[in-house]
């Protein structure tokens, strides 16, 4: 019911997910700044991307955290995940019991998986197309969600879809999401849109708000 995609750059992690599932960012994506990040999807047991961050802050292993997590949690066989440290390749789990098509693909600095797919590519897909894509990192990953979603993407519709993605402050710096559409991930497009010319300044507004920008919206005094 979901295909995500983890990816890491120059010590910022993004994540990007869509599902045929209302409101899948809220429970799949998991990032920590400075840590990592991770997916927790399928038969979504959101416990296990905390549980994942949570060894990659003690050791610093992703795949020493995934193997820690499948060998003893339980209902493993429903779950898929994955994972990325501060180094290294990313590394996927499906268990047994992981709906329909799945699969996972993993290069240095990012992690795709998916299940429900039209096929076992899109994983790959994925992970081509933001290798391939230009812009911020958040707009690599939209435009990776949209290569997939082009090439088949899941079986049936989608219809929600979220990226986030942490750098050098203790919160997401992007957290964006449609939680239901037709068009979930051109609706997150559009939302990029209006989101990153401002990304910045919102930091900013958490650092040093005395030299944030306003907006000058209505009651703005």
């Amino acid at each position: 019911m979901t295909f995500s995609l983890v990816v890491r750059e120059g010590g910022r992690f993004g994540l990007a997910a869509s599902s045929s599932s209302p409101a899948v960012f809220a429970r799949v994506a998991h990032l920590r700044p400075g840590v990592g990040a991770a997916a927790s999807q399928n038969i979504t047991d959101p416990a296990l991307g905390t549980r994942l961050l949570e060894g990659l802050a003690e050791h610093g292993d992703a795949r020493r955290a995934l193997t820690e997590v499948a060998e003893t949690a339980d209902h493993i066989d429903y779950r898929q995940l994955t994972v990325l440290g501060r180094s290294g390749p990313g590394f996927a789990f499906s268990g047994s019991r992981t709906l329909g098509e799945h699969a996972s693909a993993t290069a240095d600095g990012a992690v795709a998986a998916g299940n429900m797919l039209c096929g076992g590519h899109i994983p790959r897909v994925l992970l081509e197309a933001y290798a391939a894509a230009t812009g911020e990192l958040e707009e690599r990953l939209v435009t990776a969600m949209k290569a997939a979603v082009d090439a088949g993407g899941e079986e049936g519709p989608v219809h929600s879809a979220g990226l986030a993605v942490v750098a050098d402050v203790d919160w997401r710096v992007t957290d964006l999401r449609v939680d239901w559409a037709e068009d979930p991930v051109d609706r997150l497009g559009d939302l990029l849109d209006v989101w990153l010319p401002q990304r910045d300044d919102y930091v900013r507004r958490g650092l040093d708000p005395a030299s944030a920008p306003s907006y000058g919206v209505p009651g703005d005094r």
